[in-house]
């Protein structure tokens, strides 16, 4: 890449000539709770939308995923779901303590770390360190909601699910060959002593509009071609397995802004998601 090609990226998205920032890391971790997806009627927005209700119901003003992009308006997202074999359901937000259940407040149980991103998102590096052991989701909600103020908190660290290292590196890496032609690699790293599943399950949705008053109709989502072409695939000598795809899509908008979850079909026997459509891959993953 030239050294000023960030710099030319720039001045198009300045000048209007190319929106080169229309595609962004602007999907958020966490929508679930927060103010604006309050529908309680005491005004209790925790309380109100948890996060286990967060992967059956819809939202209304935002969405949430991990490592995910949207476009500016988050019409149309893209985030990375997986499941260790464990978790009782898929890996696809961060999940933290309301309010009321940490003992210093509302708080974040994840490890995850952007490491670098261009002013245009031209190109984006995510890493997310995903437990082989199931996610201690009851065991972190009732192990602080017992500590008092003065106590320390009680981390995802401090419940013993990544001890010897049982864990993997998910790393998500975007780079954008033009303004909306968007690639995505995803690999992954077994840091454990034994082979261990992991499915990824790269999901693409529309945030849902169409069924609110004013939302118009729904969008539709279609391959450009009609099966994805295999374009690489090695092993290493840790028997890990990494394949590229490349597939085109082609999506239709109503004239209004919409959102969606399509229907749900994967391709392995995992927890299900209400009204997303997944594609998904399995791993089994021997120490790298």
């Amino acid at each position: 890449m030239k050294p000023d090609a960030e710099k030319a990226r720039l001045d198009d998205a300045r000048e209007h000539r190319a929106p080169w920032k229309k595609w962004g890391p602007y999907l958020s971790e966490r929508q679930w709770g927060t103010v604006r997806e309050d529908y309680s009627e005491n005004g209790d927005a925790w309380n109100g939308f948890s996060h286990d209700q967060a992967r059956s119901r819809a939202y209304r003003w935002g969405e949430d995923g991990l490592a995910g992009v949207s476009d500016g308006h988050q019409v149309l997202c893209f985030a990375l779901a997986m499941w260790n074999g464990q978790d009782p359901i898929l890996k696809e937000r961060a999940f933290g303590l309301a309010n009321s259940e940490g003992n210093h407040g509302e708080d974040v149980k994840e490890y995850y770390f952007y490491l670098d991103s261009t002013p245009t998102h031209s190109y984006m590096k995510y890493l997310y360190k995903y437990p082989q052991a199931a996610y201690p989701y009851d065991d972190i909600v009732l192990t602080n909601s017992s500590r008092g103020k003065h106590e320390t908190e009680y981390e995802l660290l401090d419940t013993g699910v990544f001890d010897d290292n049982r864990y993997f590196d998910v790393f998500v890496e975007y780079a954008k060959a033009g303004p909306e032609d968007l690639l995505v690699r995803i690999s992954a790293s077994n840091r454990g002593p034994d082979a261990a599943p992991l499915h990824l399950l790269p999901t693409l949705w529309f945030r849902n509009t169409w069924s609110q008053a004013t939302g118009g109709s729904k969008p539709v989502l279609q391959w450009w071609y009609r099966r994805a072409i295999p374009t690489r695939c090695s092993r290493n000598r840790s028997a890990t397995t990494t394949c590229t795809w490349m597939a085109t899509c082609r999506c239709s908008l109503p004239k209004t802004r919409p959102t969606t979850r399509g229907c749900s079909t994967a391709t392995t026997p995992c927890p299900t998601r209400r009204m997303r459509s997944t594609t998904s891959s399995c791993m089994a993953m021997r120490r790298r």
